[in-house]
């Protein structure tokens, strides 16, 4: 038998099949270890045929299968061949995405515990001095099988002597590890409304493959989600729920918990490498069958597949960064398709994209417009800051924020303020000759942290000693620009004393469990107020919040990108929705320098309809996306000169194609990147609209030949972030 491999080496040298002699029981999808060159690799086994074309006494023969069940199925091993023609990377880079990193470099395998049993019916002899031998054999006697670790410490090492004597039987057992132990297995099963239930109906029963549930905040999606996924269970078929934070995986597993016992297994790389593993593999073998995490889940080794959700499908975490540059609903679809079922997104707030294949039919289009609670949307009370300026006023809260943050402190709720920006400030500037701090390496502004007394870089995350003086002039008159939520925590203490307040963002949730412990701690009411950044603003559900306060509206309002708009609408819709979710009514201060914005005076008035009309009709008359689609090539290397040179052989390529095809273009032009080095590596970029993408292959090809040892090139379809 022959065996078709795949080696996992990401090159284009390597990115071919190789022939390889293998047993006859050998199967499709199996990791291997192989012959290659004068070492072993491992490999993954494509396809199996009879012969080959090349001399049967030139192949070398596969030394070793890695796993004892294939680790790949059928449908991962095809859909890796279509995203690597896709994105034209290695087949090997597709590959591993179906795998966990560890698992791959070989740093991770299954967790083992000895236990001990007493062998029956063996007469046992000891010397009065073998004490911790007689007390051991006591205690399995009334406790049956132990761990052996367990009595060769509550009995000084008497495993080995039982065992030599024959008194004793030792099995090795596997042991599953379990991520999120602490979360609880908590859920409310509420009967459908009548809207929930005409949404599940309508999943199940149209014909389109991708559906999308656009509802208000507190309209019940989750619910129709786990109904689906119930409903899928019970035809024997498996579930994908992806989320887009990992800070909202633990409140959704202790749903899907409850509901469905172990078949819920998270994915997701915040996990501990054995973690992962073992969930993983609990996906693999069918002993779980719902696979819930971030992006990454969609690559969930599961089969017959039922449903796909993508909750909060609006997302910008939805879209890989790095190579292979693929959207998760892109990949979403094919397994949909492959699989013949539903593909569900959900969100409050859809993408604009998304929004308008939904009207125009494309996708089914569900609507949810009331709270489950029947109660009404959050009231926006608009603050605006110019007047508080010009009254004296120079702290970060309005006078309308305090008034209401005390109400809401004396009937004993809770409230939530929300900046996106981390640190205590976020540029040190020297008064007097005009210094700012900067990262060595990144072309970006140090950020002051103070509880830690050090500057860090965001882009590379190098940290910095705090200035005493200004390095240029020496002068000591240092000045702190641009609020971060450390400072707001400090300057919130100052304001109301007797306070308790907690701050999320990603200085406070490192650790695998750093969000859940936050968020557990608020949700029991162990503080008053909640500082964070974007990840406070999806999902959470905290019945005694009934105040949010926005505290810069316009942070994300006025960025260089056309979707500038759309995603502060967005964050400011979710981020309201916070409030106000159980019996009382809620209330949301926007504090703002431009209240007649008309993305603001959407949001405000709740009206996504009015806001995507707005959109999309300006969109039209650029010919910005849906309208177009933009494209980035992106060139980045350690040296500047042979960045340039690779440039240049990208630019010559895809000038070609722009002056053979100028009607399939809009625009067309090479410049630096925004931010010049990140990472100390040079920056810069090709953009291009397309109004017609019959061209893209091309251009992908002459990325992918134009890569060396020392310079990436990467193609972004309609990048989130362009700078």
């Amino acid at each position: 038998m022959i065996a078709e491999v795949i080696v996992d080496i990401a090159t284009s040298e390597t990115d071919r099949i190789f022939d390889y002699i293998c047993d006859d029981d050998m199967l499709v999808g199996s990791r291997v270890s192989a012959p290659f060159g004068p070492k072993l690799v491992t490999g993954f086994v494509m396809r199996l045929k009879e012969s080959s074309t090349y001399p049967t006494e030139k192949l070398k023969r596969i030394a070793k299968v890695l796993d004892d069940v294939p680790a790949l199925n059928t449908e991962c091993l095809r859909l890796a061949e279509k995203l690597a023609s896709r994105y034209r990377v290695p087949k090997a880079l597709t590959l591993r995405l179906f795998l966990p990193t560890e698992m791959r470099t070989g740093k991770v395998r299954e967790l083992t515990r000895r236990y001990a049993v007493l062998v029956e019916g063996k007469e046992m002899k000891f010397p009065k001095s073998a004490k911790n031998q007689i007390s051991a054999v006591e205690y399995l006697r009334q406790n049956g099988k132990t761990d052996c670790a367990y009595l060769n410490q509550a009995f000084s090492g008497s495993v080995k002597a039982l065992e030599k004597k024959g008194y004793i039987q030792i099995t090795v057992e596997q042991v599953k590890r379990n991520p999120y132990q602490s979360v609880p297995a908590e859920s409310v099963e509420r009967t459908l409304t009548d809207d929930q239930l005409r949404a599940v109906n309508t999943v199940q029963t149209d014909d389109r493959t991708v559906q999308l549930i656009y509802g208000v905040t507190g309209s019940g999606k989750t619910e129709i989600y786990l109904t689906l996924i119930a409903d899928c269970l019970k035809r024997g078929k498996s579930s994908i729920f992806l989320v887009p934070e990992i800070s909202l995986t633990p409140q959704m597993l202790s749903q899907l918990r409850a509901r469905f016992g172990k078949n819920a297994a998270i994915l997701h790389s915040g996990l501990s490498a054995g973690e992962r593993f073992d969930e993983w593999w609990r996906l693999r073998t069918g002993e779980a069958k719902i696979a819930i995490g971030a992006r990454s889940a969609i690559f969930a080794p599961l089969e017959n597949i039922g449903v796909i959700i993508v909750d909060e499908e609006h997302d910008s975490s939805y879209f890989s960064e790095t190579a292979p540059r693929y959207s998760t609903f892109d990949v979403a679809h094919v397994r949909a398709k492959y699989n013949g079922c539903k593909l569900v997104l959900g969100s409050v707030t859809p993408s604009v994209e998304t929004y308008k294949r939904a009207r125009e039919g494309e996708f089914s289009l569900i609507r949810l417009q009331k709270r489950i609670n029947k109660k009404p949307l959050p009231e926006i009370i608009v603050a605006d800051m110019r007047r508080e300026v010009r009254r004296g006023n120079n702290s970060p809260f309005s006078s309308a924020l305090k008034e209401e943050l005390e109400k809401c402190l004396e009937t004993g709720n809770q409230a939530i303020l929300f900046l996106n920006r981390r640190g205590y400030s976020q540029t040190v500037t020297c008064k007097e000759c005009g210094y700012v701090a900067k990262c060595k390496d990144c072309d970006v502004s140090l950020t002051y942290h103070r509880d830690e007394d050090c500057l860090k870089c965001h882009y590379c995350g190098t940290r910095y000693s705090m200035l005493s003086a200004c390095p240029d002039c020496g002068g000591k008159k240092l000045a702190y620009g641009g609020t971060g939520t450390q400072r707001i925590v400090e300057q919130l203490q100052k304001a109301l004393p007797s306070a308790r307040i907690l701050r999320m963002d990603n200085d406070t949730t490192s650790g695998k469990e750093g969000h859940y412990k936050i968020l557990k701690a608020f949700a029991e009411h162990k503080a008053d107020i909640l500082v964070g950044t974007q990840m406070i603003a999806k999902g959470h559900d905290f019945p005694s919040v009934t105040l949010v306060g926005i505290l810069d509206a316009d942070m994300s309002l006025h960025f260089a990108d056309y979707r500038s708009g759309e995603r502060t609408f967005q964050l400011l819709t979710q981020v309201a929705g916070r409030s106000g979710r159980a019996e009382e009514k809620g209330k949301v201060v926007l504090q703002t320098y431009d209240p007649e914005n008309d993305v603001l005076r959407f949001a405000i008035a709740y009206d996504y309809e009015g806001f995507f009309d707005n959109e999309t009709s300006m969109r039209a008359a650029t010919a910005f996306p849906p309208y177009s689609k933009i494209v980035r090539v992106l060139v980045t290397g350690e040296d500047d000169k042979k960045t340039i040179e690779a440039l240049r052989t990208v630019y010559v390529g895809l000038e070609k194609i722009y002056t053979d095809n100028p009607e399939k273009f809009l625009f067309f032009n090479k410049m630096r990147a925004p931010i010049k080095r990140i990472q100390n590596k040079y920056r810069y970029q090709v953009l291009m609209r397309l109004c017609d993408v019959s061209v893209l292959p091309e251009i992908y090809d002459i990325c992918a030949d134009a890569k060396t040892r020392d310079v990436l090139v990467s193609v972004e379809e309609n990048p989130t972030n362009l700078t």
